[in-house]
């Protein structure tokens, strides 16, 4: 399944970002190669700048690091609810009260960044595990439809648009 296969009609216009900073790719294959860029980014850097933020309000690298984990999880459970027909209007999250409940800034980047590779590994197997028929089903959440594969390219998306976001204010 290829990123450039999505009809923007499977997302709502909120996500189209993530879809379009993936480019043209396969999902495996970017789920994969958006994992390594993001600890070879960080692993390196010193406390001091996992910690630090660039504005009143923004979050730091490791809030940052805890959000696209928390996000992940919650975008594969709705991929796993899509794909199982479940026909429920899932709720949103608000992601700054996740970040302002989550303790990023406290844990060591080593467990932030382990946590993160066991998350991705477990949203590469729930992919994986998709049929054809079940990446196309579709779902809603916090009022918007979507389909499972579209989840998988969102999930991608959204870490590298972070991961572009340390690169360009953080770093």
């Amino acid at each position: 399944m290829n990123s450039v296969q999505l009809d923007n009609s499977e997302y709502a216009p909120f996500y189209s970002n993530y879809i379009t900073v993936i480019g043209e790719v396969d999902l495996r294959s970017v789920l994969k190669t958006s994992l390594e860029d993001l600890i070879t980014t960080i692993k390196v850097l010193p406390e001091e700048k996992l910690t630090f933020k660039y504005a009143e309000g923004k979050w730091s690298i490791k809030e940052l690091v805890q959000h696209i984990i928390d996000a992940e999880r919650v975008l594969s459970y709705r991929a796993l609810r899509f794909s199982r027909n479940d026909a429920t209007d899932l709720p949103g999250f608000d992601e700054d009260w996740y970040v302002d409940n989550s303790n990023g800034d406290e844990r060591p980047i080593k467990d932030l960044l382990e946590e993160f590779k066991l998350v991705r590994k477990a949203t590469l197997a729930l992919f994986k595990s998709f049929s054809p028929e079940m990446l196309g089903k579709t779902g809603s959440a916090n009022g918007s439809d979507m389909t499972v594969r579209a989840l998988g390219f969102i999930i991608a998306g959204h870490q590298i648009h972070h991961l572009n976001i340390i690169k360009e204010r953080y770093l």
